[in-house]
């Protein structure tokens, strides 16, 4: 479940970026703090958002662009308090940017330990809008965690059935229901998604077929797509595919050479490092996961953290990987797998 865990959050938090930090008015100091965070300069973010607070601008979107910026610190406290403030200066009319908080404040709470009221958000939302496909599918990704498979379940196919041509849904639930374990249950949605037979592009029948085991039709797809497409996952999944064909060093050079044109990326510094540990090439991997953490990118913070420590671990350095262990409890003190693996390192 650990492993479900870190795919889901990252999928969550990429998930609830809807308005995401783009220009929403409200005030100088705002947009210049929103500004601040698309450079994840937080401190200086939430300084703006202060300042527009005492200058009385718009309060919801300075709690808001606040909140955004605590998440991205990984505050988790006071990003929930700061939504949970944004959220009190509504006016009743529930917009757009509302369910845009209720998202962020979601996912707050459950970073911060408290999954019971994420779902109570979640249901609140759902509540409000029984249309919305997005909420469905992360009290689902939110079930899964909580190991409720049944519910989980009845939310992506509601999910689904509001989204029944979004391709894209059908992959995300599929890589929810795998790296929870339920990696057939994950797969009869990919069948779903292609008895809808509707137009799919290369790059999502490449998915399809990755996902299917077809890796040889999946590679074929991938590289036709990227011959207009060049985008981190369409890179990704063509990487994934040579090296289940058995290709790693090709792999591992399609990695280096994205990062070598795209160095902030660090969903790809971590799949590099990942195939570097698979090799036994854990010096490799250990800069691979520090250069992806020296980013500072929230959806993979906590992965890159903790895949610090085992490479460390691996390179039998007891010392360091117990102190970095340390810190990522210090961010993370729910991870139960986290803690276990603490008290062995303590012991070396």
């Amino acid at each position: 479940m650990k492993k479900c865990e870190i795919i889901i959050t990252a999928g969550l938090f990429s998930a609830v970026l809807l308005c995401g930090c783009n220009n929403l008015g409200g005030g100088t100091n705002i947009n210049l703090g929103m500004d601040a965070i698309e450079h994840q300069e937080y401190d200086t973010a939430i300084g703006f958002f202060d300042k527009a607070l005492q200058a009385d601008e718009d309060k919801k979107l300075a709690y808001r662009g606040k909140g955004i910026a605590f998440m991205g610190q990984g505050h988790y406290d006071e990003a929930a308090d700061a939504f949970d403030k944004a959220l009190k200066n509504s006016n009743g009319i529930v917009k757009k940017v509302d369910y845009d908080i209720n998202y962020y404040l979601a996912m707050a709470e459950y970073k911060r330990g408290e999954a019971d009221k994420a779902m109570e958000v979640y249901d609140a939302i759902i509540a409000l809008n029984d249309d919305d496909f997005e909420a469905y599918y992360l009290r689902g990704c939110l079930e899964l965690i909580r190991q409720d498979k049944t519910a989980a379940l009845s939310d992506f196919d509601k999910a689904v059935e509001l989204q029944s041509s979004d391709y894209d849904l059908y992959i995300s639930i599929y890589e929810a229901l795998s790296s929870a374990g339920y990696d057939s249950e994950g797969k009869s949605y990919i069948s779903k998604a292609l008895e809808h037979n509707g137009k799919m592009t290369d790059y999502q029948s490449g998915l399809f077929s990755y996902y299917l085991g077809a890796y040889d039709d999946a590679r074929n797809s991938l590289e036709k797509a990227r011959e207009k497409d060049t985008s981190e996952n369409l890179i990704l999944y063509l990487g994934r595919a040579y090296k289940a064909l058995g290709d790693v060093n090709y792999a591992i050079g399609l990695f280096s050479e994205y990062l070598s044109e795209h160095p902030d990326s660090a969903s790809m510094y971590n799949e590099l490092g990942l195939i570097y540990l698979e090799q036994k090439d854990y010096q490799n991997a250990l800069n691979s996961f520090e250069n992806g953490k020296a980013l500072n990118d929230p959806a993979f913070n906590q992965s890159l953290m903790f895949n610090e420590v085992v490479s460390y671990e691996y390179l039998l350095n007891f010392e360091k990987a117990s102190e970095l262990m340390l810190e990522y409890l210090d961010k993370y003190p729910t991870d139960e797998a986290a803690q276990r693996e603490y008290i062995f390192l303590s012991t070396r």
